[in-house]
């Protein structure tokens, strides 16, 4: 929440984060509903954004949306170019070494600064990997229609 007018101070996974400031259309689930907002306002605010949702025009009703996540029509997301993709498309994928092991299935993605992060679940070992989105260096394949990445690394990396 920011303010008493019903602005919000959300987090944004957007690269630059004022890029979520761009859709028109925001879902926003919590507690296993959804629902859909239009973004009336929005702007920076030091080194975060602030924003304005349509209906949203107290600090009351603004409470009631801390820790839902924001979710963007995919029809509203900008085309990639080749070799890119959104965390959305990795997560949940099957990690495999050029030596076909399976080393897990993405999680979810750590952005470091650097490079991002695959953090790679191994339920059969109960283990997690973080492996470093390095494309062509580490990242030799991302196959969406197999749901498969592959990778260049060994099981015993730290």
């Amino acid at each position: 929440m920011f303010g008493i007018k019903g602005w919000l101070k959300p987090f944004s996974y957007s690269r630059p984060k004022a890029q979520i400031l761009t859709y028109a259309t925001w879902r926003l689930r919590l507690n296993g509903s959804e629902r859909c907002y239009s973004l009336a306002q929005g702007k920076r605010h030091g080194n975060s954004i602030i924003a304005k949702l349509s209906g949203i025009d107290t600090r009351t009703q603004a409470a009631t949306l801390v820790a839902a996540e924001i979710w963007i029509p995919t029809s509203e997301l900008s085309t990639l170019s080749s070799g890119e993709y959104y965390w959305y498309q990795l997560t949940g994928l099957t990690v495999v070494t050029v030596d076909e092991q399976i080393l897990g299935k993405v999680r979810n993605l750590i952005e470091t600064g650097a490079n991002d992060v695959l953090v790679v679940q191994d339920d059969a070992r109960a283990q997690e990997l973080l492996i470093p989105y390095i494309y062509r260096d580490v990242i030799k394949d991302v196959d969406l229609d197999r749901r498969l990445i592959t990778v260049d690394w060994q099981t015993d990396y730290v």
